[in-house]
C-alpha cells in the first residue's frame, strides 16, 4: 500500500472511532502529503478573510469562508461557493484555525454530496500555548509546513 492510501486508511479509522459524519481526519503533515502527492486533492481554508490577511495562508489552498469576520456570521453561500470551485469527487481537505470550523465545514460538505471529505485536525494555528498564543504548539504552522503571510 502506498503512503497516500495508508494515510487515508488511518484518517478513516480516526473518523470511525470518533463517529464523524465524513470520511476522515488528518494531521497537518498527512494533509500536506496528500495535497502534494494525491491527484484530485483540494485543500480548502475555511477561515475568515481577516485570518487569511493577518495570520497567513497555505500557498495554493482554496479560500472559502465558512463564517465571516466580524461576528463570525455563517456564510450562507459556503456550499454554493464550494460546489462552484471543487468537484464533488475531489479529495476535499478542509482546514480552519484549530479544526473546529473545518469539522463543521466537513459535515456540511458531506451532507451536500461530497464523498471524500477530510478535516485537518489542529488547523492552521492549533492549540494555545501557556501564554495563550496559537501557532507554536500544534497546527500547520507549528509543524513547519509551508505558509505565507496573507
Amino acid at each position: 500500500m502506498d503512503q497516500s492510501n495508508s494515510i487515508l486508511q488511518t484518517a478513516a479509522e480516526r473518523a470511525a472511532s470518533q463517529q464523524l459524519g465524513y470520511q476522515g481526519a488528518l494531521t497537518p503533515p498527512e494533509a500536506y502529503y496528500l495535497a502534494q502527492h494525491l491527484s484530485g486533492t483540494v485543500l480548502v481554508d475555511v477561515r475568515s478573510a481577516a485570518e487569511w490577511q493577518f495570520v497567513g495562508v497555505v500557498p495554493g489552498a482554496l479560500r472559502i469562508e465558512l463564517k465571516t469576520f466580524p461576528g463570525m456570521q455563517p456564510n450562507p453561500q459556503f456550499i454554493a461557493q464550494l460546489q462552484g470551485a471543487v468537484d464533488p469527487q475531489a479529495v476535499l481537505l478542509l482546514m480552519c484555525r484549530s479544526g473546529v470550523r473545518s469539522h463543521e465545514a466537513a459535515m456540511q460538505a458531506a451532507a451536500a454530496g461530497y464523498t471524500r471529505v477530510y478535516n485537518v485536525l489542529e488547523g492552521f494555528e492549533g492549540d494555545k500555548d501557556a501564554q495563550e498564543h496559537r501557532g507554536n504548539v500544534t497546527g500547520w504552522k507549528a509543524h513547519g509546513l509551508p505558509w505565507v503571510q496573507g
